[in-house]
């Protein structure tokens, strides 16, 4: 009887060791991976990347309009934007999968995540200006961490291109410099090398108006690329672009399958257009359609003033009229609408690089030729468009307004409405801080058309989940920003005073 019940205890604890040992396993799911390839985690922050054209990015840099009011208006925003730290993590974890699979601490993967850091960062604050840095994105997972100034956070930024741009110039053909999942240049760790340089350019030009401010050496590090390129290379061509390619799964935003909601529903706007024909431009023929009012009246599509297009501050009821009436040009419908591929979305390109460089170079920060780099800016936006006869871009390059007037303000203004109209549906919201920096093109405002009592917004507000998770860090940036709330959109962030 003894025996029989120390049989019956030991059979109850293997009894209780097993189902312990089952429901142990039940909690790990053998079909969900605890690791993945550090390739397919760069896929999706490659994504994250992508800025795509005919969005509201575009409809607030003025390049398009809309006139029916159930698809959309052109007010700009009136409230917050997201921030990018889950894609921060998201490199956190690439960098990590690399030295999982055994790659040495300085590889492609982890030279490429201090160009996303650098990146993402702009991203978030050229919206809102402070941002967690210094506290962020570490082990433990800090969820209420300070906020760094936007100086401090432009001065990372620089310093994370640097370091980005020094360990792609170590690269070798091993295998710790093999890309996978890399659709922008297929592995191609050179272009990566000078999309990293071209867009250290975009931020530098970016901080124009600190350039007094000696511990920011934006003179200096503007010198460096332009004086020694070997160690700094840029693109060179459009070859170079970093651009988003679509295909007949991932369509151009516009196609024919949506001719019918948007074909006649949008249009474009003057600050665009009217500047393109203001100046004999031929991208204007590329981009838009002749006003029918005009051809009416007996001009031809290849007439400059047959192109006309809308002020994007005026009433959605006046500008519906005017277009059912014909007086605006809408968008080229045989361009934008006949294909799935479209054309590609440029993220970081040559032609921006070269306005960038003349910029830099008419401030007085480096010498060198800004009259060349103007005209490869132009001509290089011209091939965009399939603009590459020589004879039409001298001509053009030689009209009145186009021909360059020197390392001046005038000059400086060319250079700045070149890129603008190079930069239509490419780079985000790059042509709309432009503008705001130095109010180059002249933007529409003030008419009923842009919301916000006229006024086109100078900030995103930060997402709410800032204000409820990390109210006082959150109340602390604002105070030193703004010394108030987070109420006005109209408040000038650091980079622009």
């Amino acid at each position: 009887m003894k025996n029989l019940k120390y049989f019956f205890t030991l059979l109850a604890l293997l009894i209780f060791a097993n189902s312990c040992q089952k429901f142990d396993g039940l909690e790990a799911d053998p079909n969900n991976s605890t690791t993945v390839p550090p390739g397919l985690v760069l896929r999706g922050i490659l994504k994250d990347m992508y800025n795509d054209p005919w969005s509201d990015a575009q409809r607030w840099n003025q390049y398009w309009c809309s006139n029916y009011n159930y698809y959309d208006n052109n007010e700009y925003w009136s409230g917050s934007t997201g921030l990018r730290f889950t894609t921060l993590k998201n490199v956190v974890k690439m960098e990590e999968e690399a030295a999982r699979v055994n790659l040495p601490e300085v590889n492609a993967y982890a030279a490429l995540g201090k160009l996303f850091r650098a990146y993402f960062y702009y991203d978030m604050t050229m919206k809102v200006g402070d941002v967690p840095l210094s506290e962020a994105l570490k082990a433990g997972d800090n969820i209420t961490p300070a906020y760094d100034t936007q100086k401090e956070v432009f001065k990372q930024i620089l310093t994370w291109l640097d370091e980005s741009n020094t360990q792609l110039s170590s690269r070798t053909s091993s295998a710790e410099w093999q890309l996978q999942g890399d659709f922008y240049f297929d592995g191609d760790l050179e272009k990566w090398q000078k999309a990293v340089n071209a867009f250290k350019l975009r931020v530098l030009v970016q901080m124009s108006k600190k350039e007094s401010e000696s511990d920011l050496n934006i003179k200096s590090e503007f010198a460096k690329i332009v004086n020694d390129p070997s160690r700094y290379p840029l693109p060179e061509s459009n070859d170079d672009n970093m651009e988003y390619r679509y295909t007949s799964i991932e369509k151009y935003p516009f196609n024919q399958d949506n001719f019918g909601f948007y074909a006649l529903r949008y249009n474009t706007s003057a600050t665009y257009v009217n500047n393109l024909a203001a100046l004999h431009d031929p991208r204007v023929f590329e981009v838009a359609e002749p006003a029918a009012a005009k051809i009416a009246e007996g001009y031809t599509p290849h007439d400059f003033e047959a192109y006309i297009g809308a002020p994007s501050d005026e009433g959605l009821d006046e500008m519906a009229t005017k277009v059912q009436a014909g007086d605006y040009s809408l968008i080229n419908k045989a361009r934008y609408f006949s294909s799935y591929e479209g054309e590609p979305s440029i993220q970081i390109g040559y032609s921006e690089a070269c306005f960038n460089l003349a910029e830099g170079i008419n401030r007085g920060w480096a010498t060198g030729d800004a009259e060349a780099w103007y005209k490869k800016g132009i001509a290089a936006s011209m091939a965009f468009y399939g603009i590459t006869d020589q004879s039409t871009l001298d001509t053009y390059l030689n009209g009145s307004d186009v021909v360059y007037k020197g390392n001046n303000a005038n000059g400086l203004n060319q250079i700045l409405l070149q890129k603008y109209l190079a930069l239509a549906q490419h780079s985000g919201l790059e042509a709309y801080y432009n503008w705001r920096r130095t109010a180059m093109p002249a933007f529409y405002e003030g008419g009923p058309g842009t919301g916000n009592s006229g006024v086109i917004p100078r900030r995103f507000q930060y997402p709410t989940s800032e204000r409820d998770n990390n109210t006082a860090q959150y109340t602390a940036a604002l105070q030193r920003q703004f010394g108030n709330d987070d109420d006005s959109i109209n408040d000038d962030l650091w980079i622009v005073k």
